[in-house]
């Protein structure tokens, strides 16, 4: 299975999703902003990074720009409350390949996860 990275500022969701995540086999890393995600991926080199838009120290989108910029090829999928469709745009014209809106049901994490994984 696939080595995760889950960047969210809200210790609840990150333990929601490393749950989901877990149980279905995955292995998964935490980050608890932007930055922490940057390094994270820098270090780790996860398959898979899922975050959140609103994050302290670095957002979600900045992010997004720094990790692309170290693997152009970095398969990200954006979990974010904020359903605004601007922020929506903004982030998959980023580099993120879905777009997640929390609450989120598990299946639309798993298939997420699934179709970004294999494509």
């Amino acid at each position: 299975m696939a080595k995760i990275l889950v960047a969210d500022d809200a210790a609840f969701m990150r333990m929601r999703l490393s749950n989901l995540l877990t149980e279905a086999g995955h292995t998964v890393l935490e980050a608890t902003n932007g930055a922490e995600a940057v390094e994270q991926y820098r270090q780790e080199r996860p398959d898979l990074v899922l975050l959140d838009i609103t994050m302290p120290v670095m957002d979600g989108l900045a992010a997004i720009e720094a990790i692309r910029g170290i693997d152009p090829q970095a398969r990200i999928v954006v979990c974010s409350s904020l359903g605004q469709q601007a922020i929506v745009l903004k982030a998959i014209q980023s580099g993120a390949r879905d777009f997640i809106v929390k609450p989120f049901q598990p299946e639309r994490v798993l298939d997420a996860v699934s179709r970004v994984l294999a494509g």
